[in-house]
């Protein structure tokens, strides 16, 4: 069935004439098991009954549904493997002399005194800045003030 565009403009809404405005749900960025499965049973629901759609296929897809969920469950895993790992990172490096380039492009270098894990990036404390954990450059082990 053909569908034709639909142009002009809409009418006008008189001045007295209250809206109630509706919020949109949030646009998927992928495809997921629910709309996965909403495609399965459309074309099972529209199929010629004359001809059935093939079982192998039907397997097919359905294993193609089971591999997708393996491999996001593997990504979010992956992902929160990786915050972890970050966060380690981090946390060793308190007593620690790191450095890093401020907004002028210039080195600087200082004690690590604390770490912070609000944001999806830990950010360290070296002096009076506070910089992003995948800003630091250089790494050196603090001295303490005795000498022999």
């Amino acid at each position: 069935m053909p569908v034709t565009a639909v142009t002009g403009s809409p009418a006008p809404i008189p001045a007295n004439t209250t809206t109630a405005t509706t919020t949109a749900a949030p646009a998927k960025k992928g495809l997921d098991s629910e709309v996965f499965m909403k495609l399965l049973v459309t074309q099972l629901t529209n199929q010629d009954p004359s001809t059935p759609m093939d079982t192998n296929q039907m397997i097919s897809q359905t294993t193609q549904l089971a591999m997708m969920e393996q491999l996001t469950a593997m990504s979010r895993t992956s992902t929160e493997a990786f915050a972890l790992d970050m966060r380690q990172a981090a946390s060793t490096l308190i007593g620690q002399q790191a450095g890093y380039l401020d907004a002028k492009g210039a080195a600087v270098t200082g004690i690590v005194t604390k770490v912070s894990f609000d944001g999806p990036i830990p950010q360290v404390t070296i002096g009076d800045a506070t910089v992003a954990l995948d800003e630091i450059t250089s790494l050196a082990t603090a001295r303490t003030g005795t000498s022999a």
